[in-house]
């Protein structure tokens, strides 16, 4: 008889051997996932045997987690904000800072009932959790992202949450139209240079949403010339960037003409959230 503590000490040692960090709690979400349990029940079942299937499909997921799977693509799913969405190989897995820039976007003032726009979409978590939070606030939301597979995701996802959006496949701007209050963007920002540093899960996610060049500006730079004009006067655009080029798009956005600049740090003092607005 296998129990949930036998498969929580054995896979967890195993996930350590590979060399993956946190192991005990990537063994713990897993198994939570696959039992359709919060991770905290798990403490109250450790004697709890699992059927064969339940281990066979353990097994799986373990092993892929040790060739660094992400936990997010191995579960489906990832908590951003207060809510879940869908999580796969079809666009890149949400950063713990790209929460940080909803919040400090909610604290900037701006038009409302609000029409947004969210460039190079990918999951949605950002425009979608916006929306979902400015309730009747929003009075239109917009996804781009010239990945077809990402916007099927980020539909996906705006079903399950209950938001109306509208879908446009697109280049940055290409197929936009009108202005907006509120313009949200992360965009690829990692210069091909970086990309023998990165951790070995991070490359799971589609290169076209990692990568920008050899200085991780190529689309940066055209986006923050373009999005002037798909601003309205007093409209407020959010970006999240690299780790160094805070200061670099923030001078972008005033050499395309917008006024009011700053560029926000995340929790690790990083100034990584560039804002500015159309005067």
């Amino acid at each position: 008889m296998t129990t949930i503590l036998d498969v929580l000490e054995k896979g967890a040692a195993f996930l350590k051997q590979k060399g993956i960090a946190d192991p005990r709690l990537n063994m713990e979400l897993l198994v939570a996932h696959e039992l359709g349990l919060k991770r905290m029940d798990l403490y109250l079942r450790f004697e709890q045997p699992l059927e064969e299937d339940q281990l066979a499909a353990l097994r799986l997921k373990l092993k892929q987690r040790g060739q660094h799977v992400p936990l997010q693509h191995l579960n489906g799913i990832v908590h951003f904000g207060k809510y879940e969405f869908k999580s796969d190989h079809r666009a890149l897995i949400p950063r713990p800072e790209t929460e940080e820039l909803v919040e400090l976007i909610e604290k900037e003032v701006f038009s409302k009932p609000a029409r947004i726009l969210d460039v190079g979409c990918g999951s949605g978590v950002l425009g979608l959790t916006l929306a979902k939070n400015l309730g009747t606030d929003c009075e239109q939301l917009v996804l781009a992202d010239l990945s077809t597979d990402a916007l099927a995701l980020c539909e996906e996802n705006a079903a399950a949450l209950e938001v109306n959006a509208t879908f446009l496949e697109s280049n940055l701007f290409s197929t936009i139209e009108g202005t907006f209050d509120l313009i949200v963007a992360n965009l690829p920002y990692i210069a091909e240079t970086e990309r023998p540093k990165l951790e070995p899960e991070v490359l799971h996610d589609p290169e076209m949403a990692l990568f920008s060049g050899p200085e991780g500006l190529d689309l940066l730079r055209p986006f923050c010339a373009q999005c002037p004009g798909f601003l309205n006067p007093g409209g407020l655009v959010a970006l999240e960037v690299g780790y160094d080029q805070g200061e670099i798009v923030a001078n972008l956005l005033k050499e395309a003409g917008l006024s009011d600049i700053s560029v926000g740090r995340d929790l690790n003092g990083i100034p990584r959230f560039p804002l500015a607005r159309k005067a």
